[in-house]
């Protein structure tokens, strides 16, 4: 019986890492262009005061490239997209991506130049009205 048991323990954790693993690896094999919401199922939250500041700064800066409401665009991708999720891409990144630019490495839109013009304030801004986007859509 205690064999038998041992045997069952094995078989379970042998089967939760196989499973973890096949889910890790759907995350990244999934298409980036889809962000599995579309323009037209994006939910729209109430935004705090700092977001809706931030809401009108990306019209101003952000949305020709990355769409309207961060859903993405010809020219650049969405960022309502888990790839975005803050334990992948943290503020800091949009800090750095908008100040410095950042060489692509998920989408096949090319090096994203850095944004002239844009204060560390309103990168923060900015970063407040995705956050809020995505926490409203299931991304956070």
């Amino acid at each position: 019986m205690k064999n038998l048991t041992g045997k069952l323990y094995i078989i379970v954790i042998v089967a939760a890492v196989i499973a973890g693993v096949i889910g890790w690896m759907q995350w990244f094999e999934d298409d980036p262009a889809d962000s599995g919401h579309g323009d037209s199922a994006l939910v729209i939250p109430a935004l705090s005061a700092k977001a809706a500041m931030g809401a009108e700064l990306f019209e101003q800066k952000c949305m020709a490239c990355h769409g309207q409401n961060a859903a993405g665009s010809d020219q650049g991708p969405p960022l309502v997209h888990r790839i975005y999720e803050p334990n992948h891409h943290g503020d800091i990144a949009f800090r750095l991506a908008a100040q410095q630019g950042v060489r692509a490495h998920h989408w096949d839109f090319g090096n994203m130049p850095p944004v002239e013009d844009v204060s560390e304030d309103e990168v923060v801004m900015i970063t407040r009205y995705v956050r809020e986007l995505q926490k409203a859509n299931g991304i956070y």
